[in-house]
């Protein structure tokens, strides 16, 4: 069995895509998807979306977000 250390010297020695799986792979391991909830997210999303590509909402820039994120906490 590799040790902790031998396993990270490992993983960083591999390509940036490769850690990118491993890294992807590890984290799944810890928060298992539930497909229900999964499937209401993509609702919410393809709902989003199409109101975007309607024009029914207006995107608020990520920038304008968390300025007002920030003055929220200010206060």
């Amino acid at each position: 069995m590799h040790g902790l250390k031998e396993i990270i010297r490992e993983a960083e020695s591999l390509p940036v895509e490769e850690r990118a799986v491993i890294i992807d792979y590890l984290l799944r391991s810890l928060n298992p998807s539930l497909p229900d909830v999964d499937r209401e997210w993509a609702k919410v999303a393809r709902r989003r979306l199409a109101e975007l590509r309607s024009g029914s909402i207006r995107p608020i820039p990520g920038n304008e977000v968390f300025e007002n994120i920030r003055k929220r906490f200010e206060k």
